[in-house]
């Protein structure tokens, strides 16, 4: 039932899109100038994304390899007990066997927080890259005098993609910024 309206719905923006552009070219009496943004591409390729991801990289290193070492430490621990269990005593090995358990789960509980520290960061990154795409769409639109400009399109005409426009505004922007 979902799909089904889901489809309705497609077909009816589908629609009113068309009558709302056949409308514009009726009225004007000239074809509309639309372009095209692949938004997943300029979060790929801009500069503002590419240094998004660096400010990132960076800010999470330090705890990256925190979490390297544990793990490093937890492999070791458990290669100990597996390899030199024969040669413990039993109050060294459940000691050994505590300690691999409290590691273990202080290693998951250290990973869980950095995927969701991780995860909230790139969110914010990502609406900041979003947002300066946004300004630079509306400027390219506003200076190229373009009458639509869609984000997201089943099938785009190459020569309706702008995508490269808003990536080089985007570079270019960044540079004066510098």
């Amino acid at each position: 039932m979902k799909d089904g309206r889901l489809n309705v719905r497609t077909i009816i923006k589908v629609g009113f899109l068309a009558a709302l552009l056949g409308a514009g070219i009726v009225q004007a009496g000239e074809a509309l100038n639309i372009g095209v943004v692949d938004l997943e591409r300029v979060v790929r390729e801009s500069v503002p994304a590419m240094k998004a991801e660096k400010r990132i990289e960076k800010e999470f290193y330090i705890r990256d390899q925190e979490i390297k070492k544990l793990m490093n430490e937890a492999r070791d621990l458990q290669f100990t007990l597996e390899k030199k269990a024969e040669t413990l005593t039993d109050s060294e090995r459940r000691s050994k066997e505590r300690e691999l358990s409290a590691l273990s789960a202080d290693l998951q509980r250290i990973q869980r927080e950095f995927g969701e520290d991780l995860n909230l960061r790139k969110n914010e990154e990502l609406a900041t890259v979003l947002e300066l795409a946004n300004k630079a769409i509306q400027t390219i639109a506003e200076t190229g005098k373009y009458d639509l400009i869609l984000q997201e399109a089943v099938y785009r005409n190459h020569k309706l993609d702008i995508t490269d426009d808003v990536i080089r505004f985007l570079e270019e922007n960044s540079r004066v910024e510098k």
